[in-house]
């Protein structure tokens, strides 16, 4: 399955923020039997859920910035680094890479890499949400879904001085509505 590839979705998975925060806390639950000493939030989408559960688990958080968009459009086929790991996240026991959702796996394999090269012995994956297709698949997810996934700070965008739907959901919906 193409990252992006809205047409192949079943369904719509639209999640509210008070389901965000149950999600969120489900996801910490999970992590809190592994020690974790450090989160990995991955910019833009994964520093939402990365900070409400370092914030839970009373732990140090640090962002990376690993994507295919710029200026919010797709334009890598491959996860870019533009944020690498904080040096302080050298030689700490357990560290948790955390993003939204699980679409290829290439964002989370990239992650686990850039924080193993700081000497992190143990790095854990998690997501909010997982599509079957994840390669590879998080250690940890909360909702395993083929849906299109909406989260709440993907639903609305501020454009021309108005909030409107996100372009790129639009879109994915009338390319479900087609198929």
């Amino acid at each position: 399955m193409k990252s992006y590839d809205y047409a192949n979705r079943q369904g719509v998975e639209n999640i509210s923020w008070e389901r965000f925060g149950e999600l969120t806390r489900n996801l910490t639950e999970q992590l809190a039997q592994e020690k974790v000493d450090v989160v990995i939030g991955i910019a833009r989408g994964g520093l939402i859920p990365a900070t409400a559960v370092a914030a839970a688990l009373r732990c140090e958080m640090f962002p990376i910035r690993l994507t295919r968009r710029m200026h919010d459009r797709v334009v890598h086929s491959t996860p870019v680094v533009l944020l690498d790991v904080a040096i302080q996240v050298a030689n700490r026991k357990c560290a948790v890479v955390i993003d939204d959702i699980a679409d290829s796996g290439q964002t989370l394999l990239r992650g686990v890499q850039l924080v193993s090269r700081r000497g992190v012995p143990r790095v854990l994956t998690a997501t909010l949400a997982a599509h079957s297709w994840s390669d590879p698949r998080p250690d940890f997810t909360v909702l395993d879904t083929d849906a299109l996934v909406i989260f709440p700070w993907d639903q609305k965008v501020y454009i021309d001085g108005e909030w409107r739907t996100h372009p790129e959901i639009e879109s994915a919906l009338q390319m479900q509505q087609k198929s």
